[in-house]
């Protein structure tokens, strides 16, 4: 049994508001369970110096925790520097989101995510490529809206799950509890029923290949749910 009581296959809760900030191009607030995620996407009509005249875009991301995202106090990055591990996961989110765009079609500009987590209970990464896309998005919309683009650079949505192995068991979306204590722990990126990137690795116990296999299974049927609220949200 799971400690929340869900189907070894069942997702959590997923709700995805849009249009939450009034400044940003294209943002929303994405909840998966109690895991809730502001993302936010930035136009910016300039590309980093390695791209200029190249005639490509760029997506690029910044990921950061609130001091009480988490049940103790963190202390504040901005004034202590960022961690390896704020680091390592904001490339995760910017080179997952440039898997499913076309730079040709994007034109020489940037868009930054940025994904600041108001509340986690597991799974943040992935939440916040999953409502990134979603801000992605809608800044799209808006420079189409306007003509600056002609065809739209998003390929297919890109949404990010996690699977891992519980109390023996294969399991979908890991929350806080599970993450915590399991024997392996996976993140599932995907775009249009192909992989991104998977990060997996044996926290208490190795795994088979079957048990990979399994967790692949269940990782494209929670994208598959995941790519359905996110087209609904920017519908």
């Amino acid at each position: 049994m799971r400690p929340s009581g869900r189907q070894t296959n069942e997702m959590r809760a997923i709700s995805i508001e849009t249009g939450v900030t009034m400044h940003a191009e294209g943002s929303c607030l994405i909840k998966c369970g109690n895991t809730h995620v502001l993302c936010t996407a930035t136009i910016d009509e300039r590309v980093p110096p390695f791209l200029k005249n190249s005639g490509l875009g760029w997506v690029t991301a910044e990921y950061g925790m609130l001091p009480r995202a988490t049940n103790t106090r963190m202390r504040r990055e901005a004034k202590n520097g960022q961690s390896g591990r704020t680091q390592e996961i904001q490339r995760l989110i910017g080179r997952s989101l440039r898997a499913g765009v076309d730079r040709v079609a994007l034109g020489e500009r940037q868009i930054v995510v940025d994904c600041d987590v108001i509340q986690a209970d597991g799974g943040t990464r992935c939440a916040s490529i999953t409502g990134g896309w979603v801000a992605l998005k809608l800044a799209m919309q808006k420079l189409m809206k306007v003509g600056d683009v002609t065809s739209d650079p998003l390929v297919d949505p890109v949404a990010a799950i996690s699977c891992g192995i519980y109390a023996g068991q294969e399991v979908l979306d890991l929350d806080y509890p599970e993450d915590s204590e399991a024997g392996v722990d996976g993140n599932f990126v995907m775009t249009g029923g192909k992989l991104i990137e998977v990060q997996m690795s044996a926290e208490g116990s190795v795994f088979s290949r079957a048990q990979m296999d399994g967790l692949l299974d269940l990782a494209e049927k929670g994208v598959a749910e995941l790519t359905a609220a996110q087209l609904a949200a920017v519908a």
